[in-house]
């Protein structure tokens, strides 16, 4: 007859992980374009969701080689076409009056601010744009 010994789990005690506060170092930035905060004045121009055209006068919060991010108070939602017409800044264009016309589609909409009823909306751009002087403004995407 064998005899079985019961083999015995020694189990630790777990103690609870400290938890460490991050390194002291700006936040990661994981986009695929930098962002430049830039706050440039244009219109805003597209079609709300009922199919009423609206514009409206808005300054841009930033702006990288594949999109925007700027507030208006117009309802538009995710997958709007939003055309945007930017004054470009004098030292940019050699003291030029230009403005940027570039067209895209909304990616992000953030929550009206409870100070105003601006809305976030940040785009995505198409391909195509045009700089033009700034007494032209019909831009059509």
């Amino acid at each position: 007859m064998t005899k079985k010994t019961a083999s015995k789990k020694i189990m630790k005690k777990k103690t609870p992980k400290k938890r460490v506060s991050p390194p002291d170092h700006p936040k990661i930035n994981r986009r695929k374009e930098w962002r430049l905060e830039l706050p440039l004045p244009g219109t805003a121009e597209g079609k709300l969701p009922k199919g009423k055209k609206f514009t409206e006068v808005m300054t841009l919060n930033n702006i990288s080689s594949g999109g925007a991010y700027f507030c208006l108070e117009s309802g538009v939602i995710i997958g709007s076409k939003i055309n945007l017409v930017l004054a470009l800044p004098d030292n940019l264009t050699g003291q030029k009056k230009l403005k940027l016309c570039v067209g895209g589609i909304t990616i992000r909409l953030e929550e009206a601010s409870k100070v105003g009823k601006k809305h976030g909306v940040a785009i995505r751009f198409s391909e195509s744009y045009s700089i033009i002087p700034e007494k032209k403004e019909n831009f059509k995407k």
